[in-house]
């Protein structure tokens, strides 16, 4: 039976004959088909839009074709690049809506940082608008600080801050008096320690017997009081002699120390002290 079938040949009726369909003619947008609304495709407006986070896409793909369109102009010497205070990646978060990581967020930075060394006399407009969107509401470098002057009666003002305490110096020229609150300092401060740290910058620069010392301290304890000294006491003096502010720097009088307690936890003894563990 399957030899039957495998010996008759394969044959086509001439009755039917092949009717192919009529050529269109492009020429003529009349003559084309009525577009069909069920069979539209919505067609996405970035192609980021597939990714997990097209908004970040769109933009580091929009900075890194500025980079390579102004890639050629003149740039800056390192180091006088005009500052600018770019936004945090909380606050880009907030400003695209998407999940961006940290190390996403620094390869946007680290563009941003090349295109802003270009030179301020070449910048194209396109590119400050572009840059515009990643800087800060207000610019922190733009705040000049205000510098400290000798009053009419020749003393220097400088305030410090150590944990809660808190103090205001004034120095003047003279033979190394020192009052805390209207108080010798030995009857402020008990421990010799918390004497030393509050004249040590006057100490460190062997000025101990060039100066008077008139100062207010408020909050906090001894330690912190006469930290809070040390740096209103080198402020002060980098008023009179701007060039001790190295060596006040070298001994350690010039930076504000930012070390507070730490907050006690609960179910702990202290900040991370853990209670002994009974096991009955």
């Amino acid at each position: 039976m399957q030899n039957v079938f495998l010996s008759r040949p394969f044959t086509i009726s001439s009755s039917r004959q092949a009717i192919a369909a009529p050529a269109i003619d492009f020429s003529s947008q009349d003559k084309l088909p009525p577009p069909n609304a069920q069979n539209a495709r919505v067609v996405p407006a970035s192609p980021s839009y597939f990714s997990g986070r097209p908004d970040f896409t769109d933009n580091l793909l929009n900075l890194q074709a500025l980079l390579r369109k102004y890639q050629t102009l003149p740039t800056l010497p390192p180091g006088q690049a005009p500052r600018v205070a770019w936004r945090t990646v909380s606050q880009y978060r907030l400003l695209v809506g998407e999940p961006v990581r940290a190390s996403r967020y620094t390869q946007v930075v680290e563009v941003l940082k090349r295109l802003n060394q270009i030179h301020p006399a070449v910048m194209p407009p396109d590119l400050l608008e572009a840059m515009q969107i990643y800087k800060r509401a207000v610019n922190p470098f733009a705040v000049v600080k205000k510098l400290s002057v000798i009053d009419e009666d020749g003393r220097a003002c400088g305030i410090g801050r150590r944990k809660s305490s808190s103090a205001k110096v004034f120095l003047v020229q003279g033979e190394g008096e020192v009052l805390v609150n209207g108080k010798s300092i030995n009857q402020v401060f008990g421990r010799i320690h918390d004497r030393e740290s509050a004249l040590w910058p006057l100490k460190a620069t062997n000025r101990i017997d060039k100066y008077n010392v008139w100062a207010l301290v408020s909050g906090g304890g001894t330690t912190g009081q006469a930290e809070a000294l040390t740096l209103g006491t080198a402020k002060a003096l980098m008023v009179h002699e701007p060039d001790l502010k190295p060596a006040l720097r070298r001994a350690g009088c010039v930076t504000r120390d930012p070390r507070r307690v730490e907050r006690k936890k609960p179910g702990k003894l202290k900040a991370r002290k853990m209670p002994a563990w009974v096991k009955r």
